[in-house]
């Protein structure tokens, strides 16, 4: 039953030279025809926070700041793995599709287009998340013990993308509605989900508990607590038990489906 899961796994595995290879192959070629060439992975997020900050940190909340902690740093700490979340599961969405024709005639895993996509955006991420420590270090804002949960956090993180993107990806490839779908969504969930506002100030808790449902507001805010030192990943087993259910579930029907529609990709095109 589970033998899909563990053949789309070793691909990965086996095929991880290829795919870090093509996602640098890549990262140069989108921005090799630019003037700026690799900065605009930097102007443009720039860009867009400081936009956020003025309208949400002055325009709706006056500079106050969320707790102790100063708005500004509180939005780097959301938004910068939302930088990250947003375009890999539009782009890794779209792999299949965009990829397929030029692959169907070579020796090559299709489940890795995904995955090459993940990799692509993990060199801009993992430079902006330097950048956030190094912001927090100069607001005073100290390493504790929770920094070691990080890791756990941004592996759940990378695990859901992939069950995501995996599943995502052959949908898009049949039913190309689904993709347009997907780009609406993912505007949507930037403002539903713990990055521009806090969803502890709902007074009413049921709602809170529905935001919580969000698998991003696991994520987001674990990346947060660990940044801050304001808990542990285990102190709601209910919601662990949760996100790990519904990653493992996209992980196993992406995996089947994928595996069903694979051979037949390029005449969905």
């Amino acid at each position: 039953m589970l033998s899909k899961v563990w053949q789309v796994l070793h691909e990965q595995i086996s095929h991880w030279h290829l795919i870090v290879r093509m996602s640098i192959f890549e990262t140069r070629g989108i921005y090799q025809v630019h003037y700026l060439g690799t900065l605009w992975q930097f102007i443009n997020p720039a860009i867009q926070v400081g936009i956020y900050w003025f309208v949400f940190g002055f325009g709706i909340r006056g500079g106050q700041p969320v707790g102790d902690v100063p708005f500004f740093l509180w939005l780097l700490m959301g938004i910068i793995p939302w930088f990250f979340i947003s375009p890999t599961m539009i782009q890794g969405s779209n792999s299949i599709y965009q990829k397929v024709s030029m692959v169907s005639k070579m020796n090559f895993p299709v489940s890795v287009l995904p995955s090459i996509k993940i990799v692509s955006n993990s060199f801009q991420f993992i430079i902006l998340m330097v950048l956030l420590f190094i912001i927090l270090l100069a607001y005073g804002i100290e390493p504790t013990i929770y920094l070691l949960q990080l890791p756990y956090y941004l592996l759940s993180m990378y695990v859901f993308l992939f069950a995501f993107t995996l599943l995502s990806s052959t949908v898009s490839t049949l039913v190309r509605d689904y993709q347009m779908f997907l780009q609406s969504m993912m505007r949507m969930l930037l403002y539903v989900s713990p990055i521009l506002w806090d969803p502890r100030s709902i007074p009413i808790e049921i709602f809170v508990n529905i935001v919580k449902l969000n698998p991003f507001y696991y994520i987001i805010e674990g990346i947060r607590s660990s940044l801050l030192g304001t808990g542990w990943f285990f102190d709601e087993p209910v919601f662990l038990l949760y996100f790990w259910s519904l990653t493992f579930t996209l992980l196993f029907l992406g995996a089947q489906l994928h595996m069903k529609f694979r051979k037949n990709f390029v005449d969905y095109l």
